[in-house]
């Protein structure tokens, strides 16, 4: 799914199904702020982005405000020069985007707000692991965070992650039910981790990439 011009993105936008879930990645430019989110939103919308209008939510989530198609959840993340973008209809997907770097420190920050069977996880990788699996939980744990319309606040000792045979599982979330929930890690580049969270039935997730400009 590759958009190289607003009309073919406005194309791949109109058949968005409900058992799906798009997420564009795309380069970031902190000069432009929201405007590529605008770009998309409007696509999915069928107006022109400089009609989209954004509120912040109660914990400060980005949401469509009234008179938009509130059946149309999305969320986006941004880390370095890169960006995801997630859209979906009547689900509230949470995104999250890390580069893939050094975390000195991973284990102090996991001992610290992890659970201790997380943080004991993390302990028993060899070093070398460690900075990789500790974002992979990371973004795990935000986006399911984000998801819920919530931020670092709620706290992340409350929902824990494992990897069970590579695959990212939601074992705890204080308060909710682990089994109503998808967690995907996603396929971008080799330097980048990304996790992508929602509540909800399980639902087809198309990786795309909109080309530069639009």
């Amino acid at each position: 799914m590759t958009a190289t011009h607003a009309q073919t993105l406005a194309n791949l936008a109109e058949h968005l199904r409900d058992d799906e879930i798009h997420v564009w990645q795309l380069d970031y430019r902190p000069p432009l702020g929201r405007k590529p989110l605008h770009v998309v939103l409007g696509a999915y919308l069928g107006i022109e982005a400089n009609r989209v209008t954004l509120i912040a939510g109660e914990h400060g989530r980005p949401a469509l405000a009234a008179g938009h198609d509130r059946s149309l959840g999305f969320n986006w993340s941004h880390s370095g020069d890169h960006a995801l973008i997630a859209v979906g209809r009547r689900v509230t997907p949470g995104i999250d985007l890390e580069q893939l770097r050094a975390r000195p420190r991973a284990m102090e920050i996991a001992r610290r707000y992890f659970s201790t069977a997380e943080a004991e996880a993390l302990a028993a990788l060899p070093v070398t692991a460690r900075d990789a699996a500790f974002l992979e939980m990371w973004t795990a744990k935000e986006a399911v965070l984000k998801a819920l319309g919530r931020g670092l606040a709620f706290g992340l000792d409350r929902l824990s992650i494992a990897n069970e045979a590579g695959q990212l599982t939601l074992q705890r979330l204080e308060g909710d039910d682990v089994g109503a929930w998808q967690l995907q890690r996603l396929a971008v580049d080799t330097t980048q981790v990304a996790a992508l969270a929602w509540r909800g039935d399980m639902r087809r997730v198309r990786l795309g990439t909109l080309a530069s400009g639009d």
